[in-house]
C-alpha cells in the first residue's frame, strides 16, 4: 500500500481531482496548507505599502492506494498540476503498513476500494 501526497497551487485543484478520478482513484483528502520552496515567498504591495508573504497558499491532496496504482496517480497529478512555472509543487510517495476502514474493519486494498 502507498500514500501519494501532492502539494501544488490551489488554482490547479479541479484539474488534479479530475485527473485522479480518470486514473481510477476512488477517494482522496484535500487540505489547504501554506509553505514555500525555492521561491521563498513573494513581495506584494497593499495600499501602497510593500510587504513580504513568506508562506504561500497551497493545496495538499492525499490518496491511499495499492502500490501498483501509485505511479499512475503521481503521473496524473504531474500532468494536471503542471503550469511550467516556479511553485508547481511536489509529489511524495510513502509506504503504508496498513489501512483499516473504521466502519467495517476491512484492511488494506479492501479498505480503499470503492
Amino acid at each position: 500500500m502507498k500514500l501519494v501526497t501532492a502539494i501544488f497551487k490551489p488554482s490547479r485543484l479541479d484539474a488534479v481531482i479530475d485527473a485522479l478520478s480518470e486514473a481510477g482513484a476512488t477517494g482522496l483528502t484535500v487540505s489547504e496548507v501554506r509553505g514555500y520552496g525555492r521561491q521563498l515567498g513573494k513581495t506584494e504591495v497593499y495600499r501602497g505599502a510593500e510587504y513580504e508573504v513568506r508562506l504561500l497558499p497551497k493545496v495538499k491532496v492525499e490518496v491511499a492506494c495499492p502500490a501498483a496504482s501509485a505511479e499512475r496517480y503521481a503521473e496524473a497529478i504531474t500532468q494536471a498540476a503542471n503550469t511550467g512555472t516556479i511553485g508547481d509543487g511536489k509529489i511524495f510517495i510513502y509506504d503504508l503498513d496498513s489501512i483499516i476502514r473504521t466502519r467495517t474493519g476491512e484492511r488494506d486494498e479492501q479498505a480503499v476500494s470503492g
